[in-house]
């Protein structure tokens, strides 16, 4: 039978981290909590649960990710975030995954947020596919933010029904601080990279990527929800490209 190792990686998240570890339940046989020190309540809720709970200083997503998997017990890893769950459809179906002998090297999962109570469906923020389980020995996680698994060549990978639920934010404020502390992240990649912006590409950027959002992946179909959420994209490409001139 499969035996999975789920890994979470923490800061100050007491209000999402009870709901996440909850959903673990049956799923996964050892559960792995790498925390940042967090301020808040985190590590007490973590301690009402069988979790293996390590504090490590701030290392970056994907090295802290990495760490995580690397002191695993199991080779099969669920990766999941402190502000996801898994829906009872998800749950079901790698529970079934779990008792084949057939298994593959990865497996992709649709992931469904929620956006200040709505769940959005548009603007490319659905089905939004991830690849979340995984034999650690085919693939590592790279990236400095937006990261993301990269397989071994000739890997063969699945896919399993029902949604990674995702509660992103609770406020719009929650959203806009999010956004200025990933563009930072992101125009210092892109410096130490050595690229540039030019003018058109400040300005264009962010036109082109509310129009596409919001009309052709359908995004004002989510009403406010959507329209909120493609002006603050747009409108974080643009800081995004003006952090880097700066």
């Amino acid at each position: 039978m499969l035996k999975i190792s789920a890994v979470i990686i923490t800061f100050n998240e007491e209000r999402n981290i009870e709901r996440c570890l909850k959903s673990l339940n049956q799923v996964a046989d050892e559960i792995i909590v790498i925390d940042s020190f967090s301020e808040d309540n985190t590590a007490e809720i973590c301690k009402r649960f069988p979790v293996k709970f390590i504090l490590k200083e701030w290392m970056g997503y994907s090295a802290a990710k990495n760490f995580g998997n690397n002191i695993a017990n199991n080779d099969y890893i669920l990766s999941i975030d402190a502000d996801e769950a898994l829906s009872d459809e998800l749950k079901k179906h790698i529970m079934e995954l779990k008792k084949t002998d057939n298994l593959l090297d990865a497996y992709r999962f649709n992931r469904l947020t929620n956006y200040c109570g709505k769940w959005v469906h548009f603007g490319g923020w659905y089905p939004d596919t991830k690849l979340r389980l995984w034999n650690r020995n085919k693939g590592k996680w790279e990236g400095e933010i937006h990261e993301e698994i990269i397989l071994k060549n000739s890997t063969k990978t699945g896919f399993v029904k029902g949604n990674l639920l995702h509660f992103s934010y609770y406020t719009i404020e929650q959203h806009l601080n999010q956004a200025n502390k990933f563009t930072d992240i992101m125009s210092n990649d892109l410096f130490k990279k050595g690229k540039n912006a030019s003018i058109f590409k400040l300005l264009l950027s962010p036109v082109f990527k509310f129009i596409r959002d919001y009309f052709l992946k359908l995004g004002f179909l989510d009403g406010y929800t959507g329209f909120t959420i493609c002006r603050i994209s747009a409108n974080a490409s643009f800081m995004k490209y003006y952090k880097l001139r700066q």
